[in-house]
């Protein structure tokens, strides 16, 4: 398998990815893979085609007013 290093990384962005990995309960090391093999899947074409095609299939949908819905809830 290749292997990659990456410099220069602000020590903020790094403290995050901790923080990140330590919530799934994974080494910093699997995190940034996972997030690097995520982000890998798909490309921005790709992405762009997936939203057009589901923009498509909604279209003509009436959805409610979430704002209604939400006072609705907090009047209970």
């Amino acid at each position: 398998m290749a292997q990659i290093l990456v410099r220069n990384i602000d020590d903020a962005v790094v403290e995050r990815l901790k923080a990140r990995a330590r919530t799934n309960d994974r080494s910093l090391e699997a995190e940034v893979r996972q997030i690097l093999e995520q982000s890998a899947k798909i490309d921005m074409v790709q992405a762009r085609k997936e939203v057009l095609e589901i923009r498509e299939r909604l279209k003509g949908r009436k959805f409610p007013d979430v704002a209604e819905l939400i006072r609705e809830d907090r009047e209970r």
